[in-house]
């Protein structure tokens, strides 16, 4: 799984998800991209889900990025704890996603693979998604 090797603070506050993403928002490596169309918290078990269903297709014809990264830690308290005794303790990590942002890329495949893959991968991640191409400028 994805998790940042260092951290300055160890607990995040939740933030918001309002508004469109600011930047990764463009297919800048590869052919087509997976675009998110809702915000939300992506997990990184989620990412690996579906990175391994984008690379089943790819395999050897071409080559993938992943353009997200779960450096936010999320607590949670152990059940049937009384309130109180501070924030709990980073159970896992999160990529927080606004609607734009580019989840993953890939390049060396048809549209009929990528669409192929991206549907796959669309399934194992919590947001709206859409296949998008890159566009020369």
């Amino acid at each position: 799984m994805l998790e940042p090797r260092k951290m300055k603070f160890r607990r995040h506050h939740r933030g918001n998800r309002r508004g469109m993403a600011a930047r990764g928002n463009y297919v800048a490596f590869g052919s087509y991209g997976l675009k998110a169309v809702e915000p939300g918290w992506i997990s990184s078990r989620q990412i690996e889900a579906a990175r391994i269903t984008i690379a089943r297709v790819v395999r050897k014809v071409g080559k993938m990025w992943i353009r997200i990264f779960p450096d936010k830690p999320i607590t949670k308290k152990p059940a049937e704890t009384r309130m109180g005794k501070g924030k709990g303790t980073p159970e896992y990590w999160v990529a927080v996603v606004k609607p734009g942002r580019i989840l993953f890329e890939i390049e060396g495949v048809t549209q009929e693979m990528a669409q192929e893959a991206f549907k796959s991968a669309s399934h194992k991640l919590p947001v709206k998604t859409k296949l998008v191409s890159r566009r020369e400028v």
